[in-house]
């Protein structure tokens, strides 16, 4: 079964702060406006391929938060950076459904939204799989009421970077062949492959043609080992897509060059992304 990245999400306490270290980075966010939960805001940066980067933190108070929200709002305080993503679905509860039928917990469709700044409510459904808080390990899972369309649009900002889109999702796991299971259980997918990056800090498992790449620490001393001892199995980096990698690391002063699976892969300064890790793949 093949699965499509709506969007990624990238958290932290103050949007304001983290808009700045994206355009200190050479990306420019739009404000998106507040969600209807009343809690949290967002901006984010539309790609070319439909998929987008979004950027959440909280309006003010976090007291009243659902307790689906509960999850991410300890990342948020934690400024865990990536934290969750979500997969494109034209019926949500066919999917849940599917889900349960293979064994994984879902949850059942909510309603959530959201308030552009000229004045669109967009309206949508969401479901959560697997454990943890929504799109920790396996996606959450998105429908919109309201027109896709009026949700995300490529950004004009990002036209003159070469970036065309979300390619990968790197997940921290603790348990790397339970993740795998996970995975292959809702999806069918076949064996992974499988590589040691050494300097990443983890044993790295591939899901060919899919974008999900899973990052298991190499040692219990590592930075990743770390990161999950906080904030559990989630997301830990994600990777645009580029055509010409050249170019991008001109435009953006991109250095640090790593090869996973067969392709090139540069990273963004993340001291300068306030310990975001992100990356273009080639």
């Amino acid at each position: 079964m093949k699965i499509k990245i709506d969007h990624v999400t990238v958290c932290g306490s103050a949007l304001d702060g983290m808009r700045k270290a994206f355009v200190d980075a050479g990306l420019t966010t739009e404000y998106g406006g507040p969600h209807a939960n009343g809690v949290t805001h967002m901006a984010l940066i539309g790609f070319d391929d439909g998929s987008y980067l979004e950027l959440i933190a909280p309006m003010k108070s976090v007291e009243g938060a659902s307790a689906n929200l509960a999850g991410w709002i300890k990342l948020m305080q934690g400024e865990a950076g990536a934290c969750a993503w979500a997969v494109h679905t034209l019926n949500i509860q066919e999917e849940v459904e599917r889900l349960k039928a293979a064994g994984i917990a879902a949850t059942a469709p909510e309603s959530g939204g959201r308030k552009k700044i000229d004045g669109t409510a967009l309206r949508w459904q969401t479901a959560t799989a697997g454990p943890g808080a929504a799109g920790a390990q396996l996606p959450f899972m998105i429908q919109d009421e309201t027109p896709r369309e009026l949700r995300v649009q490529p950004s004009a900002t990002i036209r003159d970077t070469g970036l065309t889109g979300i390619a990968m999702v790197v997940l921290g796991v603790k348990d790397l062949n339970g993740a795998v299971a996970a995975f292959q259980k809702a999806y069918g997918w076949g064996a992974p492959t499988i590589e040691e990056h050494r300097e990443f800090g983890a044993t790295l498992a591939q899901f060919p043609g899919t974008p999900v790449i899973l990052a298991a620490p190499a040692d219990e001393n590592s930075w990743l080992a770390t990161r999950i001892h906080h904030f559990g199995d989630c997301p830990l980096a994600f990777l645009l897509h580029a055509p010409d990698l050249r170019r991008i690391s001109k435009r953006l002063g991109l250095a640090r060059e790593n090869t996973w699976f067969g392709r090139k892969l540069l990273w963004f300064d993340e001291t300068q992304l306030q310990g975001l890790r992100l990356g273009v793949v080639e």
